[in-house]
């Protein structure tokens, strides 16, 4: 089969990783693998105009022989850096000029997911939305032999691709009738496979929970706004920024639950008063009495009040100067949303929607709809486009007559649980929504080491405590300190800047409570502590486990315990995220990313890179995938010299395939805990020493690095998700306890729980019941969900294809 990728309409980073995806799938699948250059605007424009193309260089550095013939086929066909370096239309030498359907091989994208925007160009042809357009583009297309397309574009986009292959058998019929294809070529491309993926920088399709591109342009977004606090708070200013939305408001409402914004404006849902303007300004007010310095208020580029009448950041700005006096600034991000290199997960994700839009381009038959490629509940899954287009439509349509309620229900359960979320955390009620008897003393506690998000949470949790009348009490150096009496109580405004900064604000160690558990239990009594809330990774799971079984002997751990995952290994057992694991993955992409181009200038270096992890190898799992590693080590699959040596031959085979004098640089990555005796030192020593005249190697440790910086975006709304619903908790069972007579109080053991994520939905685990799935020795879960990506790190640098 032929296959072809083009990406259309709005550029967004991931773009590139869907294309070097399914340019590698295809070719891992036997398929010749094509690009269109300047979306459907190339399909129509096709090769007519091109000169015939100069044969590409295929002299590699040394002739060796590989497991598959047929991948040396397709190794390279000399456009890759033209279109890497965006020289492909100059005139001098090999060009791309006239040429829009073009031939790709696996090295003709290495490197490409690393690049923001689409290297392959992107334009809304106005053409191809003639029938005309159409018929000349599937003429193009037939004439290159191909009947199979991947496209990458919004809703726009995805319902060109619909309609041009329910239109195919008509313009296959047309073509034949003016004698522009033989009866050879109608019968064997009667049938247009097409298959959508979603790249858009709102989020803005229905049936995935994530579109390629939003979580990078919610980086962009959060950058800024962080980079704007330091001024809003030096001179005590306001600023309104616009963001972009049209008819989704899910990049403000995700900036404003992750950058602690204090209003914000969506389409979805207008602000309910009459008008806005008074409650807009009197929750500000309510905040600048309370002695806040700066105000964050973000405006979708579609938001309107209840009459969809528009709202302007301009007249924000105006209404803010004038009605409170406040020094207020505009700031429009416009296109820096767009650009930038990708985060972690819009490679991660693409990629794997790449490889399964080739799949099932595959299965496709002519009875079979077009399939929209998308993430469910962290799955790749696949939906008939039609269905997503029309209910992506139906929100503007909701929109559009003033049905919000029923906007609102056409995005995910999620975007509503962060609004609700939203509310709770940046409004400061003028009373307490609880009565007197039904307010908590909530202990907060951080354990382990110090991770990305912990402070977010933090916050959540304060805030939601004050908005109800509780009391949050912070317990600084974990259980050390609560023996020391280090134990305060937290203020709205004390923590309104936590959102952004990274560690623990609270300090934290590894230490257990049975250090000295009746000491515990004492200073619980003492500082009369109802609830605990503590954030940590496998040191806190363990902690909870001790208190539960502590409750036999000391009546004070009977109150509501719970446990927030929060660890850069993501080692806790039954969940999929642990907070912090997303910011240590960005570290590592940024710092490999940097690897990379000291390994590919002295075009024949392997850096053997070292990441954090302990006995658990997600990070540098998914961070292998991320970066493009060649290679990664994990605890869990171990390093012996049959792999080793299996690496060695094969890194020579890879090596000796490069184009001569331009071998690229490579990066493999190993975890710290991987092996004892195969240390980051040894390896680089044995590629050194084997690598020969091919390839040298160097070794880089990451160390805490990836511990520290600012959280991500993910890393914070996922905080402050798991906070609201751990609070939710807290009261839930601290309702049932009260039920009780105070000296007979019993807590049930699902009261001791940890909050995880499985599937996208949170799910409690109580602590008992997790250990049957933990690995005690190891310090993880028995079963990760990300093993099986290990092979396909190694699959997508074709080690399977290439060593004998």
């Amino acid at each position: 089969m032929k296959l072809a990728v083009l990406t259309s309409g709005g550029d967004s980073a991931g773009m590139n990783a869907v294309v070097r995806a399914v340019v590698k799938a295809g070719i891992l699948k036997g398929c010749e693998t094509w690009i269109v250059r300047e979306g459907y605007e190339g399909l129509v424009r096709g090769n007519a105009d091109a000169d015939a193309p100069i044969p590409p260089n295929l002299q590699t550095t040394l002739n060796v022989q590989v497991r598959d013939p047929s991948f040396i086929q397709n190794l390279r066909f000399g456009d890759g850096a033209l279109l890497r370096d965006g020289t492909g239309d100059h005139t001098s030498g090999r060009t791309l000029k006239g040429r829009y359907i073009v031939r790709v091989g696996w090295d003709d994208v290495r490197g490409w997911f690393a690049e923001g925007g689409t290297l392959i160009g992107t334009a809304r042809s106005q053409t191809f939305r003639t029938s005309e357009g159409r018929l000349t583009a599937a003429y193009n297309l037939i004439k290159e032999g191909i009947d199979a397309l991947v496209v990458c574009g919004g809703d726009g986009s995805l319902t060109g691709a619909d309609v041009f292959r329910a239109e195919w058998p008509t313009h296959v019929q047309t073509l034949r009738s003016q004698d522009r294809i033989t009866d050879e070529q109608v019968s064997r491309h009667g049938h247009l496979r097409i298959v959508g993926l979603v790249g858009s920088i709102d989020n803005d399709m229905s049936l995935t929970d994530l579109t390629i591109g939003a979580p990078t342009a919610l980086h962009r977004i959060c950058e800024a706004i962080d980079n704007i606090h330091s001024t809003a708070i030096s001179h005590s200013r306001a600023f309104v920024l616009e963001v972009m939305g049209r008819h989704c408001g899910w990049l403000s409402l995700m900036a404003g639950v992750s950058s602690g914004a204090d209003f914000i404006f969506i389409p979805e849902r207008p602000p309910k008063e009459d008008p806005w303007e008074d409650e807009m300004c009197e929750i500000i007010q309510r905040h600048r009495e309370n002695g806040k310095r700066k105000t964050i208020v973000i405006v979708a580029e579609g938001a309107h009040d209840a009459n969809l009448n528009p709202i302007r950041a301009d007249y924000v700005k105006d209404v803010l100067t004038d009605r409170l006096g406040l020094d207020t600034r505009v700031t429009t991000l416009g296109h820096i949303q767009r650009g930038g290199r990708p985060c972690a997960w819009d490679r991660i994700w693409p990629t794997l929607q790449g490889l399964d839009a080739v799949d099932a381009l595959l299965e496709a038959t002519p009875d079979t709809p077009s399939y929209m490629i998308g993430m469910r509940e962290n799955r790749v899954h696949r939906v008939p486009l039609v269905e997503a287009v029309k209910m992506t439509k139906g929100v503007a349509e909701a929109i559009k007559i003033r049905d919000f309620d029923k906007a609102m229900s056409l995005r995910d359960p999620e975007f509503r649980e962060s609004l609700e979320g939203f509310i709770a955390t940046s409004t400061l009620e003028r009373d307490p929504l609880l009565s007197p008897e039904k307010r908590i003393r909530v202990g907060i506690m951080h354990m382990g080491a110090p991770a990305g998000g912990m402070n977010a949470a933090t916050r959540a949790a304060v805030r939601y405590c004050i908005r109800q009348g509780h009391k949050p009490l912070a317990i600084s150096n974990g259980f050390k300190g609560l023996l020391d009496d280090s134990v305060h109580e937290l203020s709205w405004l004390g923590v309104d800047n936590w959102t952004v900064r990274g560690g623990s604000e609270l300090g934290t160690n590894r230490t257990l409570p049975d250090i000295d558990l009746g000491g515990v239990a004492s200073k619980f009594q003492e500082h009369q502590i109802q609830a605990l809330l503590m954030i940590g990774g496998f040191e806190t799971f363990s902690s909870l486990l001790i208190l539960e079984a502590g409750r036999k002997y000391y009546p004070a751990f009977h109150i509501p315990i719970v446990h927030i995952p929060a660890t850069i290994s993501n080692n806790v057992p039954m969940t999929e995220f642990s907070l912090g694991s997303d910011t240590s993955l960005n570290a590592l992409v940024d710092a490999c990313d940097s690897i990379k181009q000291s390994a590919s200038a002295s075009r024949n270096r392997v850096f053997v890179v070292e990441t954090q992890g302990g006995m658990c190898g997600y990070i540098a799992t998914m961070g292998a995938l991320a970066v493009g590693a060649s290679i990664v080590y994990t605890p869990e699959v171990g390093i012996n010299l049959d792999i080793l040596r299996d690496d060695v031959r094969w890194l020579k085979t890879r090596y000796g395939l490069d184009e001569k004098g331009k071998s690229e640089g490579r990066v493999v990555i190993r975890n710290e805990k991987a092996s004892d005796i195969y240390t980051t030192e040894v390896i680089t020593k044995i590629f050194k020493e084997e690598g020969g005249p091919l390839f040298d190697a160097r070794s880089a440790s990451l160390g805490h690095t990836l511990q520290g910086g600012v959280p991500s975006p993910l890393d914070r709304a996922y905080g402050v998700r798991f906070a609201l619903k751990s609070m939710a908790f807290i009261e839930k069972h601290h309702e049932q306890l009260r039920e009780q007579k105070f000296k007979a109080r019993q807590a049930g053991p699902e009261s001791a729980a940890v909050i995880t994520l499985q599937s996208s939905a949170i799910t409690w685990v109580p602590v008992q019941e997790m250990v049957a799935h933990a690995d005690m020795k190891n310090r993880r879960g028995k079963n990760a969900w990300w093993m099986k990506y290990k092979g396909l790190v190694e699959s997508l640098a074709a080690r399977p294809q290439q060593l004998l």
